[in-house]
């Protein structure tokens, strides 16, 4: 039996991997010539399932495809996807958890030590022809200082023993991760209050859902030490953009650093932008060769499985299985 995958869109140099993973059930896949709606509904439409790195897949496209049964995303978080849409379908939607943790926890780390040592701006001044160490201060010793991780899943659990090998007490905020699991990585369970008031640096770690959207907002702002940094590598849209750089005029915290941003890429107009105490990366912090390989094979697998009758390994929707099956 043949199967056809479409590709909604891609950041990979090639596709190789997840077609040697669907080569291996009879599957092949096309990638849409652009990430609109209407390219990728050409593909979509009549495939049996669909890939998808960030291209919106919405309700009325999904109400538009006539045999898929898997939507696989390339990646962590689903936001992009209609999951409801999906189940009221019978689509089970899919993710990768796990493909970059060691990426985006160093990614984390990096952000936070050249955050807090100041790299990029003395970087910047050392380079145009200034040496004078005294531009750097203050500078306060990591030893013996607060990280608050607000989420503590697969990502944070790794960041929290490479913060505490730099002397650093971990708390996180988490309602939905089981006491002991907090017990067995020697982190403080806290509310988001007190994390925010007791924090010397906020890394944000939690997935897009409406609780979360714009939980960094100016009351947050407030709540934090006029000397906190915050780290931002899970989605954008949980920071109020315009709240953050109101706070940091305001000198309501020290700094910044995100790897994500409301909206990517930022204006030219960004009130971030141009500020020595602001760090900016492109959203790569789940980067590194090794996981753009591990990502697709596994995105391809959850295909797989799903199109050979076996049941997915992730699946954000695990009802939509059951009217799969009727």
């Amino acid at each position: 039996m043949s199967y056809q995958v479409a590709v909604a869109d891609s950041v990979f140099p090639n596709l190789d991997p997840a077609r040697e993973v669907l080569s291996r059930v009879g599957a092949t896949l096309e990638l849409a010539a652009e990430p609109t709606p209407e390219a990728i509904l050409r593909l979509a439409r009549d495939a049996d399932a669909v890939l998808v790195t960030y291209a919106k897949i919405t309700g009325d496209m999904i109400r538009q495809l006539t045999k898929c049964r898997v939507i696989s995303r390339f990646g962590i978080g689903v936001d992009n996807v209609d999951i409801s849409e999906a189940t009221k379908k019978g689509i089970v939607v899919t993710k990768v958890p796990d493909y970059c943790i060691d990426e985006v926890s160093d990614h984390t780390m990096a952000l936070l030590l050249a955050l807090v040592r100041k790299i990029p701006f003395i970087n910047r001044q050392v380079h145009a022809g200034t040496w004078k160490m005294p531009n750097v201060v203050p500078i306060h010793r990591l030893r013996g200082s607060v990280l608050g991780l607000v989420g503590f899943g697969r990502i944070p659990q790794l960041v929290a023993p490479k913060a505490q090998a730099f002397g650093m007490k971990v708390i996180a905020f988490d309602p939905y991760v089981a006491r002991d699991v907090f017990a067995r990585a020697g982190v403080e369970s806290v509310d988001f209050p007190t994390l925010l008031e007791t924090s010397d640096y906020v890394s944000i770690h939690s997935p897009l859902v409406s609780e979360t959207t714009n939980l960094f907002n100016a009351d947050a702002f407030k709540r934090m030490r006029r000397t906190a940094y915050l780290v931002n590598t899970a989605r954008g849209p949980i920071v109020d953009d315009g709240a953050l750089a109101q706070a940091l005029d305001a000198g309501e915290l020290a700094g910044a650093a995100l790897d994500v941003l409301a909206q990517e890429p930022p204006p030219a107009d960004s009130p971030l932008f141009g500020r020595d105490n602001v760090i900016l990366t492109p959203h790569m912090a789940f980067y590194s060769e090794e996981s753009l390989i591990e990502l697709q094979t596994k995105a391809a697998k959850e295909v797989a499985a799903v199109l050979t009758g076996h049941g997915p390994f992730n699946p954000v929707n695990p009802e939509a299985l059951h009217a799969q099956s009727r």
